[in-house]
């Protein structure tokens, strides 16, 4: 029996068939990929009281990376947003400091030195927000600079658009907010917080930003009184965990962004705070 014939444009049919098969088959795989792609979130409506008071908010990042939180603010803020509900990637120099954080329901600490960048940047991936409160010197090098520097540029590498340095009234534009004499004494502090603040303010300019910088600390139980201002001229005493509120509240306020903050509380006496002089509280 003779092979039938096959008609005269077969070949090209055939080349047709081929490419519009291949044609649907990458544009399902391109479809599906795409249905798989991480969106980017945006603020939800979230109450900003009661974070420290036993309720909680619904916070607005979810996985957030703390440089500095072993101790004083930084583990208050750790314990804060662990305890509303975020995944906290904390920082830690030493085995001790990781095991007792890990403690923390919500925490997973890691060991690290903040002065090694590439560390930093590899403890912070997979972050969506950063908060650093690093502060202190080592071997005569001062991490309030160095340190703040390294989780600010990894933050940059990682596209960690939000990212709040913790700091110190008597930086920058607080500057004549200090009296003479504690500038006096702690002013190579201050001058490398506001170095680290400066690096994030000129170049990191798609960094959702917020400086906030409290007055003398006081390791007492929060008053749930401490306020924060955009008065340069502020100064006075605050709580550290009081800060820490303030510091959980702010990353939840799209308010906040590009704002440096000044952070004190009116209710504590403050032996560098000026008599009946009151500022007006920031809304968050």
């Amino acid at each position: 029996q003779q092979p039938e014939s096959q008609p005269p444009n077969s070949g090209l049919q055939l080349v047709y068939n081929m490419l519009l098969i291949r044609f649907l088959y990458v544009f399902s795989v391109l479809g599906l990929a795409a249905s798989f792609t991480p969106q980017k979130s945006s603020f939800v409506s979230r109450p900003l009281n009661g974070v420290g008071n036993g309720s909680s908010m619904e916070m607005a990042y979810k996985k957030v990376f703390v440089a500095g939180g072993t101790r004083g603010v930084g583990l208050s803020v750790v314990e804060k947003l662990a305890a509303n509900g975020v995944e906290v990637v904390a920082l830690a120099r030493t085995e001790e400091a990781a095991e007792s954080l890990n403690k923390i329901d919500g925490v997973s600490a890691v060991i690290g030195d903040a002065f090694d960048q590439k560390r930093v940047e590899d403890v912070m991936w997979g972050c969506d927000a950063a908060i650093t409160t690093l502060g202190g010197s080592t071997d005569d090098r001062r991490v309030d600079y160095e340190g703040n520097n390294n989780v600010i540029e990894s933050a940059g590498i990682l596209g960690v658009t939000r990212v709040i340095l913790v700091t110190s009234i008597g930086c920058g534009s607080s500057k004549e907010a200090a009296p003479p004499s504690v500038f006096e004494v702690l002013k190579d502090v201050l001058a490398a917080k506001d170095k680290a603040e400066n690096i994030l303010i000129k170049y990191y300019t798609n960094v959702n930003w917020t400086i906030v910088r409290p007055g003398g600390l006081v390791s007492e139980p929060m008053t749930g009184k401490a306020i924060l201002t955009e008065d340069n001229t502020a100064i006075g005493s605050i709580h550290r965990e009081d800060v820490a509120e303030l510091v959980v509240k702010a990353l939840n306020s799209p308010q906040t962004e590009r704002k440096i903050l000044s952070a004190l509380d009116p209710s504590i006496t403050s032996s560098v705070a000026v008599e009946g002089k009151t500022f007006e509280s920031f809304a968050l």
